[in-house]
């Protein structure tokens, strides 16, 4: 916070003014250039002017000047091209051609002012021809002097072309500099949305996992009071530790910072499905680094063995949950990383609507160029779960998968 007050800082070019400051340095600015007006005003004042020619060249003049005005301010505030403005040119083009054919070749220089403003509110494909067409006229009304005609096509002709032109770019340059700046307040608004979903995308999927598993422990020790006090104080610990690593979670997401590993999401998953007592199968290539896998694909893969196993834990009602991991070829010759999660629960619901969690996961899924399929599970009862992400680099060779063991499924606690 500066103190500033709004619209106080400088101007912008492609801006209309904000406040009277800005309108009063513009208006200096156009009218600066009114000081090349100082050779008809001097033809006025000159001795020998009788009192027509300064009445009628002071009225013409004043009225020149007006549309001027009228023109480059209404073209400043609106940028749009009306009746009125097409008028003012045309006033300003018959004033130039009677005041200069009438009292002097000094007032040709209105012809500049007049290419200027053609070039100002005219869209190109009329102005290309509006500005040609003012300095034609300036070289016939020219020619009636001959003392400048070995000169006034420089002197007039020229600055009328060049001016009119150098406008046209200017007009261009500032339509660019405004369609820029909407267009970087554009992608920083679309920056803002993308934190803003990817923000609310974390949370869910972080507080749903770590309060589900809060909400699974504290009914767990409640039963345990008050016959089985240590193994209830183990349960409360156990909330502890899970409530901090979630504040830590919430954290490093709202900073961007972290990056979800499939060993680590095993380990939350096993701790979770144990506490509901759900019997785990996993697939051992879980354990370890997937050679090949970048980050922001193993990351998507992660979210979705925790978003798979909240949902198991939460809505399912399942006493058997399998995690496998296996590459498969698809038919645009890519090879893909399928992460499924099947267990024997409810199935999915009738309506076959995702809900936040699983929309959330496809559009995760999607930023790392994967998907997401959902349904039955293969043995006609339960929910299946498969996350595809791509490969990169060659393929690893992929363990054998063990005979399942006692070591290798975990009973519920």
């Amino acid at each position: 916070m500066t103190g500033e007050p709004e619209g106080a800082g400088p101007m912008m070019i492609g801006q209309p003014p904000r406040t009277r400051r800005q309108a009063l340095g513009k208006m200096m600015w156009f009218g600066i250039w009114l000081l090349y007006l100082a050779g008809p005003v001097g033809q006025l004042l000159r001795a020998g002017a009788s009192t027509t020619e300064r009445l009628g060249g002071g009225l013409g003049l004043a009225l020149f000047v007006l549309s001027y005005f009228v023109v480059v301010f209404r073209h400043m505030w609106r940028k749009s091209t009306g009746p009125l403005m097409y008028a003012a040119l045309a006033l300003m083009l018959t004033l130039s051609t009677a005041l200069s054919w009438t009292l002097d070749f000094s007032w040709l220089v209105l012809f500049i002012f007049t290419s200027v403003a053609c070039a100002v509110v005219l869209p190109w494909w009329q102005s290309r021809w509006a500005i040609p067409l003012v300095a034609a006229v300036l070289l016939a009304v020219g020619a009636r002097y001959p003392e400048i005609r070995g000169y006034y096509f420089f002197a007039y002709g020229l600055p009328a072309l060049g001016s009119g032109f150098m406008m046209v770019g200017v007009q261009h340059l500032i339509r660019t500099t405004t369609e820029l700046r909407a267009a970087r307040q554009e992608v920083a608004r679309l920056a803002a949305n993308d934190e803003r979903l990817r923000l609310a995308r974390d949370l869910h999927d972080l507080l749903g996992h770590s309060l589900s598993l809060i909400t699974l422990k504290s009914e767990l020790a409640g039963r345990m009071l008050p016959d089985r006090p240590s193994d209830a104080a183990r349960q409360v610990a156990d909330i502890e530790q899970v409530s901090r690593q979630a504040l830590v979670d919430v954290r490093e997401a709202v900073t961007g910072y972290r990056r979800p590993r499939l060993a680590v999401e095993l380990a939350g998953a096993r701790a979770a499905l144990r506490t509901a007592g759900v019997r785990l199968t996993a697939d051992p290539a879980l354990e370890g680094e997937y050679r090949g896998l970048a980050a922001d694909e193993e990351g998507a893969l992660a979210w979705a063995l925790r978003e798979a196993v909240t949902n198991v834990v939460r809505h399912s009602g399942a006493r058997h949950c399998e995690l496998l991991l296996a590459e498969e070829w698809e038919a645009d010759e890519r090879r893909y990383l399928c992460l499924t999660v099947l267990d024997d629960g409810a199935g999915p619901p009738r309506a076959q609507q995702d809900g936040n969690g699983l929309s959330g996961l496809r559009e995760r899924l999607a930023l790392a160029e994967g998907r997401l399929e959902t349904g039955p599970a293969p043995r006609g009862s339960g929910f299946a779960l498969r996350a595809f992400v791509p490969v990169g680099a060659a393929p690893r060779r992929a363990p054998a998968a063990p005979e399942i063991s006692p070591e290798s499924v975990n009973d519920p606690a």
